[in-house]
C-alpha cells in the first residue's frame, strides 16, 4: 500500500484575524498538519469586469489527498469571499521524516 499523497493548499483571506481563526480551525480538526500564515501581499486580479486590488494574507495548508475535501469543504464554509482561491498542488518530493509527519498528524484526529 503506497503512502497518502501530500498537498499543499494555498488560499488567500481578507485580514489576518480571519487568517489565524480558519488555519486553527483547520488543525484543529485534523484536516491540516500545519498552516503557514504568510506575511501581507498585494493581489491584483479581476472580478467582474473590473480590475481590483486587494491586501491579503495568504495560507499555505499541509494536508494529504485523502483530507483534500473535507478541508476544502470547511474552508469554503469558512471563508468570507464568494469565490475563494483554492488551489491544490501535489508535493512530489520532501523530507521523508516531514511527509510523513503530516501523514500521520492528519490520520490520528480521524
Amino acid at each position: 500500500m503506497s503512502e497518502p499523497e501530500v498537498l499543499l493548499v494555498i488560499t488567500n483571506l481578507q485580514n489576518r484575524a480571519d487568517a489565524e481563526r480558519i488555519a486553527e480551525e483547520l488543525v484543529t480538526h485534523g484536516v491540516a498538519a500545519c498552516v503557514n500564515i504568510m506575511a501581507e501581499c498585494t493581489s491584483i486580479y479581476r472580478w467582474q469586469g473590473k480590475i481590483e486590488h486587494a491586501n491579503e494574507i495568504q495560507l499555505q495548508i499541509k494536508t494529504t489527498r485523502i483530507n483534500y475535501p473535507e478541508l476544502e469543504s470547511l474552508l469554503r464554509s469558512k471563508h468570507p469571499y464568494e469565490v475563494p482561491e483554492i488551489i491544490a498542488l501535489p508535493v512530489s518530493e520532501g523530507l521523508p521524516e516531514y511527509l510523513n509527519w503530516v501523514v500521520q498528524e492528519t490520520q490520528t484526529r480521524k
